[in-house]
């Protein structure tokens, strides 16, 4: 089945002492993305590393040189966040981009050492909810749920109190994605509605499972999981290399790249994640690798990660990749 959208994913990775360049560049990236009729292009979030921490906030400066290619989260961990203000950031940007927002989410609880938990999420961390429930906060919110009934308006110059977070852009509580990485997250997300995010790392729960295979199984419990007559959206990303194009130093530096990480493709950790092998080669071996894996098959929408170690001249070669060759071979068209 020939997806019906292809995105690619990046870190925006900057340097300490420039962090203006690396921003530079994902405007560059995003800007050749809409040109070469890519559907989406997606950022991670970074905190305490050299990767974009606010990308809803690169997202405003996004959505003013581009007009069609949606803007994706892969994804934001909302425990950092207060979902009141997440809910104003993200509807501000999306308001500012035409409605292309696509907020992907997850949850976990502070990982950090007690003392830095304090800096990081307030005194009072230990209290507070870290569960699916912040995601059905900032939905509610987004979704322009009233907060109170508001006093008469006491100040100068006119009424501008609202019962709701502002600005409201419509339909942006419905184009949530939580990232999933196990049977009960993708579960839960088909439950409610949301779109399913899953990638290069996942969880084996059912044996010595090969990756693609365990989360073909988070995919379909996933759509078993959604309400009925709703069809769902899943979208499956992976770090992708293609050679094809790229100049002799670049592939070597792709080939020790993959080398380098693919060992620890090759175990079970003892939490139960796995992660997936880098799919690097020519176009034609990049496709045989796609239309053979389970979880690819069953996905609506296939993202391709930039590996971030790389520069703008690799990423934008890669870029090309996609939308000129690598997607038609799958039945993809380009929006142009």
């Amino acid at each position: 089945m020939a997806p019906q959208n292809i995105g690619f994913l990046h870190l925006v990775p900057f340097t300490r002492d420039n962090p203006a360049q690396g921003f530079d560049e994902a405007i560059e990236l995003f800007t050749l993305g809409e040109k070469l009729g890519l559907n989406s292009g997606w950022l991670r979030t970074r905190h305490m590393q050299y990767g974009v921490p606010s990308p809803v906030v690169l997202f405003g400066a996004l959505s003013q040189v581009t007009s069609r290619i949606e803007l994706g989260n892969a994804v934001i961990p909302v425990g950092f966040e207060n979902p009141f203000r997440l809910a104003e950031d993200l509807a501000t940007a999306d308001v500012l981009s035409g409605g292309r927002l696509q907020p992907g989410l997850s949850v976990h609880p502070p990982q950090y050492d007690e003392t830095l938990n304090d800096t990081v999420h307030g005194k009072g961390w230990q209290q507070q909810d870290f569960s699916y429930e912040r995601i059905q906060q900032l939905r509610s919110l987004l979704a322009g749920e009233s907060l109170r009934d508001l006093p008469e308006y006491q100040g100068f110059g006119g009424q501008i109190d609202s019962d709701r977070v502002e600005p409201y852009s419509e339909g942006l509580a419905d184009r949530l994605w939580c990232g999933a990485g196990s049977l009960k997250s993708a579960a839960w997300a088909g439950s409610e509605n949301l779109g399913l995010l899953v990638s290069n790392i996942s969880k084996a729960e059912e044996g010595k499972e090969i990756f693609d295979q365990a989360q073909r199984n988070q995919i379909d419990r996933y759509r078993e999981s959604l309400p009925e007559h709703i069809s769902g959206r899943v979208a499956v990303a992976r770090v992708v290399v293609p050679t094809d194009n790229a100049t002799a130093s670049q592939v070597e530096k792709y080939v020790q790249y993959a080398q380098a990480r693919n060992p620890r493709t090759k175990k079970h950790l003892p939490s139960g994640t796995i992660i997936a092998k880098d799919i690097i080669g020519s176009s034609e071996e990049i496709v045989e690798t796609i239309v053979n894996d389970a979880a690819f098959q069953a996905a609506d929408d296939y993202i391709f990660e930039l590996p971030f170690e790389f520069g703008i001249e690799d990423w934008t070669q890669m870029l090309h990749e996609f939308a000129e060759n690598i997607g038609p071979a799958l039945g993809w068209k380009a929006t142009l």
